[in-house]
């Protein structure tokens, strides 16, 4: 794909069969590949790394099916509108959006000027939120790792995957009776005071995992992969336990550039599994899933009385607003008493 930059747009090859569609595959991957290389510099999430690259890829594919490819602004418009059309939620949308500007900027150097797309509704949704006696009926039937792990995303207000799984080690400070989250959504970090409850168990657990470490090692292996650049800056510090995974997967991962081998962290559909396991042997009926516990915690601390600013620090809010929507489930809860117990 030409990214001339002098009619400030990007030429397609066109569509065709044989060798052609080859020649388009590469050159793809390799303004996939850029893309992949900017949101490192940005040090995005490997999420939002996985959901941008998808939707430029998408993208990409839309736009080699078009017989007159339209191109910045009116491209972008075009595949808005094609997601608006196939009833998509308008979060999925907004992140769409958000990835194809990213791209344009970042990857092609172009502004790709002001768009105007038939835009999906967002409806206001209010989050489900499990009582304390529920988010306890679940904790009890968990168990192990991923009791761990629930615990920590009602105790301390964590994201799933985002700010839990993809802790370190070197995170969990006992001194100082702490957990930093580091590379969370957004690109902020946060850091979070620990349940003491779970502090036994956590030092247990931490045990645990520099065996499984130690013995990794000498079988040879017990990599890390490491965020940003750290892993040339640092080249052995992918084998130090600090930098360990603090949840991590039974199974190991190979590096397919160096051969290294080690673990990644708990793949998330075993949480969400667990979850509604969990949750169907507690005999509750409400849709609950991992990031119900961090809405649960978000909800509770403001029932117990702290500050809607205190809060949105805690969840590492950019803006109060979006923190604002716990104070209706509250709203709903203390509701005006109905006529029919009036009676």
């Amino acid at each position: 794909m030409n990214t001339a930059r002098k009619d400030n747009v990007y030429h397609l090859p066109h569509r065709d069969n044989g060798p052609e569609k080859s020649r388009q595959q590469i050159q793809k991957e390799i303004l996939l590949g850029k893309l992949s290389a900017a949101i490192k510099l940005k040090h995005y999430s490997r999420a939002t790394e996985r959901m941008y690259s998808g939707y430029v890829s998408e993208f990409i594919d839309f736009q080699l099916l078009q017989n007159h490819p339209e191109h910045g602004a009116k491209a972008i418009e075009e595949y808005l509108t094609h997601l608006a059309r196939k009833n998509v939620a308008a979060s999925t949308q907004n992140v769409a959006f958000n990835a194809l500007l990213f791209f344009y900027r970042r990857v092609l150097g172009q502004e790709p000027g002001e768009i105007n797309a038939l835009r999906a509704k967002k409806p206001q949704r209010i989050p489900i939120v499990c009582t304390k006696d529920e988010v306890k009926a679940i904790l009890d039937h968990l168990k192990g790792d991923v009791w761990l792990v629930v615990a920590l995303l009602y105790g301390c207000g964590l994201r799933c995957e985002v700010d839990c799984l993809q802790l370190r080690v070197k995170d969990v400070d006992f001194g100082q009776v702490t957990v930093t989250v580091r590379e969370s959504k957004g690109g902020s970090a946060r850091v979070l005071n620990l349940p003491v409850l779970l502090l036994e168990r956590l030092q247990r657990h931490i045990t645990k995992v520099k065996a499984i470490h130690e013995q990794d090692l000498r079988d040879g292996w017990g990599t890390v992969e490491l965020p940003g650049a750290l892993a040339k800056k640092y080249p052995n510090a992918n084998k130090d336990f600090g930098w360990q995974y603090l949840f991590p997967a039974q199974s190991r991962w190979v590096n397919e550039d160096t051969g290294e081998q080690g673990r990644p962290y708990i793949h998330p559909t075993v949480i969400q599994k667990a979850v509604a396991s969990a949750r169907r042997a507690s005999g509750i009926i409400k849709h609950v899933t991992p990031h119900t516990f961090r809405h649960s915690y978000a909800t509770h601390l403001l029932e117990d009385g702290e500050t809607i600013r205190t809060v949105q620090e805690l969840l590492g809010h950019k803006s109060v607003t979006t923190t604002m929507i716990y104070t209706h489930v509250m709203q709903k809860k203390n509701a005006v008493k109905s006529p029919l117990d009036r009676l």
